[in-house]
């Protein structure tokens, strides 16, 4: 009897399609503003104390 799946193993491993463009163009984070801050914690459904939590590095100083 056959047992093969077809599934990857091991289990945690990643895959992916990856494409690239010579015109492509790549941005970073910079500091966000406090009514950046706001509206993302109130479109995450998070306080504004998780918010700062996870984006600290982020934040305007």
């Amino acid at each position: 009897m056959n047992h093969h799946s077809y599934a990857m193993y091991p289990t945690a491993v990643v895959s992916g399609w990856y494409f690239a463009h010579p015109e492509s163009r790549y941005f970073g984070i910079t500091d966000i503003a406090r009514d950046q801050l706001e509206d993302y914690a109130k479109r995450k459904g998070w306080s504004l104390e998780q918010a700062e939590k996870w984006l600290a590095p982020l934040l305007h100083g």
